[in-house]
């Protein structure tokens, strides 16, 4: 990771603000803290093949829902997502969560984070967190590092694996 992104502050127009304290793009880790206000999904269900994720909750309450598992996570709690592992997570209660996270290996996960703040910023995501152009949720999709529940593994390499190479092809111009 370059060092202009160590300490830097993604802020999206409800508050919510992601903000990278350690790590690499190219390294061991990823070290994020997030700060939600708003209740509600934070995701949609899905999975990664190889990352680890580690959430630890500083403030407010996580529901967590692993491999059908629910879980509900408070401050000093800790949960660990293995790869493989079908999760999605949310906001609830009325205090504003915050939380470290932490991703093994990195991956794309900062690139998701600054593209999920630019859609969000600029009213191209929809009331469910969905781009409304196709090429952008291909670019999404490149950035997790991983599958969503629903359509097959190879239907989603295939389809959102090819919007993805158009939106890079077309770049900023989406």
């Amino acid at each position: 990771m370059k060092p202009s992104h160590m300490n830097r502050v993604l802020l999206y127009p409800d508050g919510q603000t992601v903000t990278c304290l350690e790590g690499d793009e190219q390294g061991e880790y990823l070290l994020v803290e997030h700060r939600i206000y708003k209740n509600g999904a934070i995701n949609g269900p899905h999975w990664h093949p190889v990352l680890t994720e580690t959430f630890s909750v500083l403030q407010g309450t996580m529901q967590f829902k692993i491999d059908d598992k629910e879980t509900m996570a408070g401050p000093g709690s800790t949960v660990v997502v293995s790869p493989k592992q079908v999760h999605q997570f949310w906001k609830v209660g009325g205090d504003p969560l915050v939380m470290l996270h932490e991703i093994r290996p990195p991956g794309n996960h900062w690139k998701m984070f600054e593209l999920l703040c630019k859609l969000e910023c600029e009213e191209k995501i929809n009331r469910k967190g969905i781009p409304r152009n196709p090429l952008w949720l291909g670019a999404l999709w490149g950035a997790m590092d991983g599958y969503i529940v629903g359509p097959p593994k190879f239907a989603q390499t295939i389809v959102l694996g090819g919007l993805a190479r158009l939106a890079a092809l077309f770049g900023n111009k989406i």
